[in-house]
């Protein structure tokens, strides 16, 4: 705004001066066709000049008659002359001054718009400040608010992990529960399916990278296919069942034997005397019982040793049971058939119960159990080595300063 004030100025100077300029060029004008008008010869005002010069110089006495007319035009072309340069004068005056003051008004107003443009700008100098002062803050806002999402995305990366990896930490666990039940229960069903559980996951994440883990999953699958099942739970049920059923076993000494026939019955008229011996032969062979067996004869055992032999029975079966679990076929085989030549030696086996017992002992003496149970470190190797090479790959962003805020 003051530059366009200064241009005006200019601009009205510049028309002022060229006016005052053409102004002086007309005066000039003027003086020159007046001077050039006062020293034109008297032979352009009087035709009879000559003539009369001719005779004066003839005669010696000056036409004084004939002078008078030419001096008194003289005369009325100096005053011609003189009112028109005051006339010239006046009109020049007066436009010089018409010129002053519009040239004073013009730079008055110049003036006028040049402080109001120096006003203006110092305005705008002001809302320019204060609008750089507020772009720095809201700068240093942004920054502060970029740092501190920065800050938030590096602390969601850390706490948040990407989905490999969330896949690999639940691989990692399938893999050291299934571990658990080969090593704990030898449970080869449960082991298979968390393998095969890991491998779906890693399926439908469908990395190519992840290869060498589905591998050797695959082989451990198929050692765990490999080995015998061994229905573990089903057998320990079954030898749950033996020791309870361990207290009501009839011992071989308890046997019975069949009952006597009944006596024929005496006839209805008999004397006295063989009625007396019929009934003492009876009292006799009620006595002897004869019988044949092709059995050995059962051991005698005294109450005290009945209720010891009931213990260490079941705890035979006991053993069996922790050998199960703990997958040593050669010690399950020896308490099984231990506890079947007890119960063959002590107990009743014409009895129903001791005859499912021993049924149940020798199926059980004939399971086969998987000599060794496979290992996982193929596998967990694998995912380990994952972990470790994506914790090596994965950027970190370190935290970034915040701004200061401005005061």
């Amino acid at each position: 705004m003051a530059g366009a004030g200064a241009a005006a100025e200019t601009v009205a100077c510049r028309s002022f001066y060229s006016a005052l300029s053409s102004r002086r060029r007309r005066l000039v004008e003027f003086d020159r066709l007046l001077e050039s008008a006062t020293r034109r010869p008297l032979s352009m005002t009087d035709p009879d000049s000559p003539q009369r010069a001719s005779a004066a110089l003839t005669s010696g006495v000056r036409p004084l008659p004939a002078r008078s007319p030419n001096r008194a035009m003289l005369v009325v072309v100096a005053l011609a002359l003189v009112a028109a340069v005051v006339v010239g004068w006046w009109d020049a005056r007066r436009v010089t001054d018409a010129l002053r003051a519009d040239v004073a008004r013009e730079l008055t107003t110049a003036q006028a718009a040049a402080t109001q443009a120096t006003a203006k700008e110092a305005a705008l100098a002001g809302d320019l400040r204060e609008a750089q002062a507020k772009l720095a803050l809201l700068e240093t806002r942004l920054a502060e608010s970029q740092s501190q999402q920065a800050a938030l995305e590096s602390l969601y990366r850390d706490l948040s992990p990407s989905r490999d990896e969330l896949v690999l930490t639940e691989v990692e666990q399938v893999l050291a529960l299934a571990a658990q039940e080969l090593q704990l229960a030898g449970n080869v069903q449960a082991a298979l399916a968390a393998l095969q559980l890991a491998d779906a996951k890693l399926a439908r994440l469908d990395r190519p990278r992840l290869s060498p883990l589905r591998r050797a999953l695959a082989d451990d699958m198929n050692r765990l296919k490999a080995v015998p099942f061994v229905d573990v739970a089903g057998i320990a049920a079954r030898l749950d069942q033996a020791i309870t059923a361990v207290d009501t076993l009839p011992l071989a000494r308890d046997e019975r034997l069949p009952a006597a026939a009944a006596p024929e019955p005496a006839p209805a008229v008999m004397p006295a005397w063989e009625r007396l011996l019929r009934d003492m032969w009876n009292d006799l062979k009620g006595l002897v019982r004869i019988e044949h067996s092709d059995r050995v004869a059962a051991p005698l055992i005294t109450p005290s040793q009945q209720y010891f032999l009931r213990e260490n029975l079941r705890l035979r079966l006991l053993s069996a049971r922790i050998a199960l679990l703990a997958r040593n076929d050669a010690a399950f085989k020896s308490d099984v058939k231990a506890a079947e030549t007890w119960v063959r030696q002590y107990f009743d086996t014409r009895a129903k119960p001791v005859q499912t017992l021993i049924a149940t002992l020798s199926q059980l003496a004939a399971v086969v159990m998987p000599a060794e149970m496979p290992e996982l470190t193929q596998s967990q190797l694998a995912v380990r080595t994952l972990r470790a090479t994506q914790e090596r790959t994965t950027p970190r962003v370190p935290d970034k300063p915040a701004a200061a805020a401005p005061r």
